[in-house]
């Protein structure tokens, strides 16, 4: 599945339509038998470039009433997030140029996240005078550790490809003209796992972060009982004994 966010004259930032069909996309794709993998990309020069708060707040009509943002945001930009991160198939986001606010936490709440050497990720909240959200503060603690997460967004400091490789930001950054290139090969091999056991594993992952050793063995051992089930499972050892590649079906 190939989610492009295609509005490269305003450096494909979002407005509320496009964050409405992002959410309803990856909420389709959880539950779609037949997918193996998505792939997230931009069209143009730019991954994305955020919000569109200038349209947002230039639009006609009455003000937003009291609490606004907080009854809207979970069901929109923050669900675009949960929805990446959660979705049990494997999430590989393509970057090019920039990915800023909530277009960088898009490309960090990818599983992989593969950028052109010129991409930039910023975070420029706080430079804007407001907060984070779209899940910055739990993302980038978890992703570079709480020095770098604060040079990000309390000082809205950029970061470029090389360097985002490095602090493990990101998966890998490639010359721009090879980026399609490592991307498809990436998704191609993700696409011939066993999708259900990579769902299990993600959702394992997840679970980690907050859980004991022992809550986490205890959530594997599920995991696995699950896995031993699928089709899947029964390929692999048969590829095993016969000495072959196994034929993954996703199932």
């Amino acid at each position: 599945m190939h989610l492009l966010i295609d509005r490269p004259g305003a450096r494909n930032s979002l407005g509320a339509a496009m964050i409405d069909t992002l959410v309803a996309a990856l909420t389709d794709a959880a539950s779609d038998p037949e997918l193996r993998a998505i792939h997230l990309s931009g069209s143009g020069a730019d991954f994305c470039s955020g919000v569109d708060w200038v349209a947002s707040n230039n639009a006609d009509g009455p003000r937003p009433r009291t609490g606004d943002l907080v009854r809207r945001i979970p069901h929109t930009a923050h669900r675009v997030i949960e929805l990446l991160h959660t979705v049990q198939l494997p999430v590989v986001c393509a970057v090019r140029g920039w990915a800023a606010g909530l277009g960088c936490n898009l490309a960090l709440a990818a599983d992989f996240t593969v950028a052109a050497d010129d991409a930039v990720f910023w975070e420029p909240f706080l430079t804007h005078g407001f907060s984070p959200d779209s899940g910055s503060t739990w993302l980038l603690p978890r992703l570079i550790g709480l020095t770098r997460a604060k040079r990000m967004l309390l000082l809205g400091e950029k970061v470029g490809a090389a360097q985002a490789t490095d602090w493990g930001l990101i998966d890998s950054s490639v010359p721009a003209d090879e980026l399609d290139d490592a991307v498809a090969a990436l998704l191609a091999r993700l696409a011939a796992g066993p999708t259900v056991a990579i769902g299990l594993t993600k959702q394992a992952l997840a679970y980690g972060q907050h859980a004991s050793l022992g809550q986490s063995l205890n959530q594997e051992l599920f995991d696995l009982e699950l896995a031993c089930r699928t089709t899947d499972f029964k390929e692999g050892l048969a590829a095993f004994r016969e000495r072959r590649t196994p034929d993954f079906r996703g199932r």
